[in-house]
């Protein structure tokens, strides 16, 4: 799986495949959140990229990322929300 936004494949970590599987998270919908959802930086390369999806009760749905030569799922969360 790689990202179009990023160019760069996709590494999703053990810890983030369960959270997937816990929280209903498809590789589908992983990569639309990753490609089109909004993100948030917390530096040049950590970062969060979320987005809401109207058929889901438990929103935002956010995947935390690292940037590297790759783009690594670290995990990923439901009822997300953005602090400033």
């Amino acid at each position: 799986m790689d990202s179009k936004r990023f160019n760069r494949p996709i590494i999703i970590t053990r810890h983030a495949s369960l959270r997937m599987i816990e929280r209903n998270i498809t590789e589908v919908m992983l990569l639309d959140i990753v490609d089109t959802g909004t993100t948030k930086y917390s530096d040049e390369s950590h970062l969060w990229v979320f987005k809401h999806y109207p058929d889901r009760t438990d929103n935002l749905i956010c995947a935390v990322l690292v940037l590297e030569d790759s783009v690594i799922i670290k995990t990923v969360m439901h009822h997300f929300s953005i602090e400033e």
